[in-house]
């Protein structure tokens, strides 16, 4: 007869539920001992304690074999649904934890898509190239809170969250920023800008929460004054439109590497500026102290932080250390 509660009785089903399956496969105790790899003794004993568990009998009799009553039709039905859900997460667990195979959740600021992250993956896959990436793109503000939320494993921001005892930081890349103007600004056929000369100027910018919104207003208060603000984007390339369209200026990351004199520009109608003194922004890869990395993971980490990989057009490799962390 049946007592304790559903819980309890699942348990006590539980190391039973291949046995179950496997009957209702082969309609067979010693086909389903044999495809168990059990003995065929110790494959009755475990259906008789079912039976008992539940004070009815889960198989019949059938010629030669037996059959499941409606009672084990049901159970192993549930069992086989049941080992199906625990081999895909075994399978799953056994990608994360081999670096060959594993699955990287990486998290990342949208301009890093264009030349940085594919060179980071192309150079790992080389040496993995079992190895899976699922990618999220976003503010930094977003990537930091994802991270944090464990939605995402590891993460490329600017600037880093140095001030983040729960995260670590390492840098891994130095990227110039420049100034970008229409090609009609005054300011279009010089050598390079200082930033206290935008004071009065109309910028572009991407909104609040944006690792770019925030060293643009560093710059300007830096230089000691509040900037103008024309037009707010979550997307650099819109700012980067609208600087073309003659709305304004805007500090941007190089498009790609400098120009000869007179050669196209990337972006038709915008020129890029070099700023004085050079302004860099540092991109770091971030991830949650305290926490066990996946071997896929951890590799991926420590590939990045090698400095192994071209890191595009733009980029040169930051000088490695680590902050963060309690």
């Amino acid at each position: 007869m049946m007592d304790g509660s559903d819980e309890q009785l699942a348990a006590r089903l539980a190391p039973a539920l291949a046995l179950l399956a496997a009957v209702g496969e082969t309609g067979h105790v010693t086909r389903a001992a044999e495809l168990l790899g059990i003995p065929q003794p110790t494959a009755s004993r475990r259906l008789a304690a079912l039976a008992d568990l539940f004070g009815a009998p889960l198989v019949l009799p059938s010629g030669r074999g037996i059959r499941l009553t409606s009672a084990g039709r049901t159970l192993a039905a549930a069992s086989a649904r049941a080992l199906t859900t625990m081999a895909a997460a075994t399978r799953e667990v056994r990608e994360e934890i081999d670096p060959g195979t594993g699955r990287i959740v990486l998290g990342f600021l949208h301009l890093l898509g264009r030349t940085l992250v594919p060179s980071l993956i192309r150079g790992f896959r080389e040496r993995n190239p079992g190895s899976r990436f699922s990618l999220a793109q976003g503010s930094r503000q977003d990537m930091l809170r994802a991270l944090r939320e464990g939605e995402i494993d590891l993460v490329f921001v600017a600037p880093m969250p140095l001030d983040d005892p729960d995260l670590i930081s390492t840098p891994l890349a130095d990227q110039e920023l420049v100034l970008s103007v229409p090609r009609s600004h005054r300011f279009a056929t010089r050598e390079w800008v200082g930033a206290g000369e935008l004071a009065g100027e109309e910028l572009v910018t991407l909104e609040h929460g944006h690792g770019l919104r925030q060293i643009t207003d560093d710059l300007c208060a830096a230089a000691g004054y509040e900037p103008r603000i024309a037009f707010e984007s979550q997307e650099s390339e819109t700012v980067r439109g609208l600087v073309a369209a003659g709305l304004g200026v805007a500090i941007l990351p190089r498009s790609g590497p400098a120009p000869p004199p007179n050669a196209a520009r990337p972006t038709p109608g915008v020129v890029e500026i070099p700023l004085s003194p050079p302004v860099f922004r540092t991109i770091g890869v971030s991830w949650p102290a305290g926490e066990r990395l996946t071997p896929a993971v951890r590799a991926f980490r420590d590939h990045v932080r090698s400095g192994a990989t071209d890191l595009g057009p733009g980029f040169r490799p930051a000088p490695l250390t680590e902050s963060g962390g309690t």
